[in-house]
């Protein structure tokens, strides 16, 4: 909208460079552009107001496919005034020379205008189309149908309009048609969900039963191995069994062979001893053999006293000691008689 300052008896007008002003008096375009800035009367003057900028239409309208479906289709057009003189001619974009208003609503006209000519277009294309097929591939066929429509058509030509270009932004079927037809496929995803999982769940079983078959396997490699421990405990037993026997056998033959040494050294010891007290016997014989019977028992009396215990008084009687003479006579006459038998 132009920014127009009163003034008594005039008016001032200053523009923007997106707005394409024609200022006519007497019917005669005395200003026409964009960005102008200029002195007006507001008794004489007819001001219009054009916009040059690119626009961006929203279009919504519905359309019955092949197969009796109501289809929503959402799009947007982006259009502008390439001429203004005949826009101006066309469609009222008059002005208010004191407020700088439009008179009228010129974009809904365009807008009319626009949303009418792209229906008609798409109309026909989705009649010759079932609703399956539309919302599979028909977003880029009704885009181009619009574009080419609309660039065609004649009326914007000599409106002074131009398409630009034409997006659609969704296609929608009725809310229980759109419901039907995300049944099948959300239970085909449900189905290859399950499928899925089916198969998440058998590679874990696979794996599991893997894992239990490697345990059992390393189960049953460590039962061998205690087989083969205990198998090579019971040897390492019996060997050292049999080397304890062995070294027992060669002790007790060693203690015997000791023993038996010891006993002949012994015995030897022994004979050895009795021989030299029988050969000190016979000498002591020998050497007694030619003594006196009455040295004999003098050394007879002094064995017998010193084998006795010690006394401190002795009292001889009388008749103890004559009968100790008279044995000591009688012993003496014995031993005499035998030295004489001797010689």
């Amino acid at each position: 909208m132009a920014d127009i300052r009163k003034y008594p008896f005039a008016r001032h007008l200053r523009g923007n460079p997106t707005l394409h002003v024609r200022h006519l008096r007497r019917g005669q375009a005395v200003h026409d552009g964009t960005g102008l800035s200029f002195w007006f009367r507001p008794l004489s003057a007819v001001l219009s107001e054009i916009p040059v900028d690119d626009r961006e239409l929203p279009v919504l309208f519905h359309a019955r496919t092949a197969d009796f479906q109501d289809l929503a289709v959402q799009a947007s057009v982006t259009f502008r005034v390439t001429d203004p003189a005949v826009a101006s001619a066309r469609i009222d974009f008059s002005v208010d020379p004191d407020t700088g208003r439009w008179r009228g609503t010129p974009l809904e006209q365009v807008a009319g205008l626009l949303t009418e000519t792209a229906q008609q277009h798409v109309l026909g294309l989705v009649a010759d189309s079932t609703l399956s097929a539309a919302l599979a591939s028909g977003v880029a066929e009704i885009r181009d149908r619009i574009v080419s429509g609309l660039t065609a058509d004649t009326r914007l030509a000599e409106t002074g309009i131009a398409v630009m270009g034409a997006r659609v932004i969704a296609l929608r079927p009725e809310p229980d048609v759109e419901k039907a037809l995300r049944t099948p496929a959300r239970e085909a995803i449900q189905q290859e969900a399950d499928r899925s999982t089916y198969e998440r769940r058998a590679v874990a079983v696979e794996r599991e039963r893997a894992i239990a078959e490697n345990e059992l396997q390393s189960k049953i490699e460590l039962a061998r191995r205690e087989e083969q421990l205990l198998e090579q405990q019971g040897a390492n037993a019996r060997r050292q069994a049999e080397d304890a026997a062995a070294a027992g056998g060669i002790a007790f033959a060693a203690q015997a062979a000791k023993e038996r040494a010891l006993a002949e050294a012994r015995a030897d010891g022994t004979r050895a001893l009795g021989e030299a007290k029988a050969a000190g016997e016979a000498a002591s014989v020998a050497a007694y053999r030619d003594l006196p019977s009455s040295t004999l028992l003098a050394l007879a009396a002094k064995d017998l006293a010193g084998s006795l215990p010690q006394i401190g008084t002795l009292v001889i009687s009388p008749d103890m000691l004559a009968s100790l003479l008279a044995k000591l006579a009688a012993g003496g006459t014995a031993g005499a008689v035998e030295a004489g038998e001797s010689r």
